[in-house]
């Protein structure tokens, strides 16, 4: 898990996600999994490299099990993308930066 994305939880989900005036990238993982470390870099990268046009998030699956059950989080790493409260995009496995990069691209306006 990266130390450099704060982390969002069940219980703050609906605040810090749906409710953002920015798109957000929320990393569903856990502690154990090593393909989620690597998107967990990536996702750290971005969340310094586009500041200012969305928000990361780190959801721990086996601390806040709750959420990734209401999107149908069945794999992890997952990526899902927020926009105005909306699920826009989702991307489960680890993939490279660009595939992620053009994932978000895609809802900038």
């Amino acid at each position: 898990m990266s130390d450099n994305i704060p982390s969002v939880t069940d219980a703050d989900f609906e605040a810090e996600v749906l409710r953002s005036s920015l798109p957000v990238l929320v990393d569903f993982s856990a502690a154990w999994c090593m393909p989620c470390k690597a998107v967990g870099v990536i996702a750290a990268d971005l969340a310094v490299e586009m500041k200012d046009k969305i928000i990361v998030r780190l959801m721990d699956v086996d601390a806040s099990p709750k959420t990734p059950a209401k999107y149908g989080i069945r794999g992890i790493p997952t990526l899902l993308l927020f926009k105005g409260g909306e699920l826009k995009e989702s991307i489960v496995g680890a993939v490279s930066k660009e595939k992620i990069v053009g994932l978000i691209a895609k809802h900038l306006s």
